[in-house]
């Protein structure tokens, strides 16, 4: 397994390893070394009042593509913790799905800045409705989280 595999098998072991991201019902569209794009679809308990996606639901999709995308770009054996995160919010979130596009903006040896853009779906067209910015610690990884055999 090469490098890149190897940091996109542990992200779908993080998506699928954490009860947020089952219960959230994200799945991973697309993973490289410092960018990760992932959607979660709508559903009654990430609607607000209005039946848009919650800007809760929205913070915690851009965390999690945040710290996914900085996660590729740590050493091996190392996993992002967020310690900080702004985020705008720039429309109505309605539609089927919210897509984050989380792309690495700095990586040093303990802190990764990433930049995350929002769209919400809705019959094929995006809605920018979002944009953040996380920055996330780089931890040991945990050792459910190590690859099988290392």
């Amino acid at each position: 397994m090469n490098e890149l595999d190897a940091v996109i098998a542990l992200i779908q072991r993080i998506n699928a390893g954490t009860g947020y991201s089952r219960a959230a019902g994200i799945e991973i569209l697309h993973a490289a070394a410092g960018e990760v794009d992932l959607r979660m679809p709508m559903r009654a308990e990430a609607q607000q009042f209005n039946g848009h996606f919650h800007g809760g639901a929205i913070a915690g999709l851009a965390d999690h593509a945040g710290g996914a995308a900085s996660t590729t770009a740590m050493p091996p054996g190392r996993v992002a913790v967020t310690v900080g995160m702004t985020l705008n919010f720039l429309a109505p979130a309605g539609g089927t799905h919210l897509v984050a596009r989380a792309r690495v903006v700095q990586a040093g040896k303990t802190i990764v800045v990433s930049n995350i853009d929002l769209f919400a779906l809705d019959a094929g067209l995006e809605t920018k409705c979002a944009q953040g910015t996380v920055t996330s610690r780089a931890i040991p990884m945990p050792p459910h989280l190590l690859e099988p055999g290392r």
